[in-house]
């Protein structure tokens, strides 16, 4: 009887032991959660145009390519670390004089045609641009086969005078 006791009250202070440390490791997460928290990057050094035609030129340069990050904002509207680093670097291709097709060359160098919120139309994108369209001329092909095979198939309605 005595040792079933203390087997009770070893057991007892064990799970004691192991809710203490499940508590402790819990609090301790819990503070290792709220240091790592992501915090939106902040432009810290908003962009300065030398005049007004610059920043227009800027401003609808960026909004027609998309941040590689987010994937559905233009560079414009992203506040991605990426999105303001590829800023820069279109406000310093733009101030080292090359023309917007050679940035937006230069963006697809680097990061692909998904930059390109209207990718050119080449081999590869073919689909992009032309799928919908087969697709939707496809589906009327099918529904207008449809509706002329029902119509073969349908009996002819003999008119037998009455009236519902």
């Amino acid at each position: 009887m005595n040792g079933l006791l203390m087997a009770l009250d070893a057991a007892r202070k064990s799970k004691w032991r192991r809710t203490l440390l499940n508590v402790l490791l819990c609090l301790a997460l819990a503070f290792c959660a709220t240091t790592a928290c992501a915090q939106v990057a902040r432009d810290n050094a908003p962009q300065k145009f030398a005049t007004a035609v610059e920043e227009r030129r800027f401003h609808a340069l960026v909004s027609e390519l998309r941040c590689v990050m987010c994937q559905n904002q233009s560079l414009a509207d992203s506040n991605a670390q990426i999105a303001i680093d590829l800023r820069r670097e279109v406000l310093t291709l733009m101030r080292d004089g090359k023309s917007d097709a050679q940035v937006k060359d230069y963006l697809v160098a680097r990061y692909g045609e998904f930059v390109l919120y209207r990718p050119q139309v080449e081999s590869t994108t073919w689909v992009l641009w032309f799928g919908p369209a087969l697709l939707l001329l496809a589906g009327g092909f099918v529904v207008a086969g449809v509706v002329r095979k029902r119509a073969i198939n349908l009996p002819a309605v003999k008119d037998d005078g009455q009236e519902w």
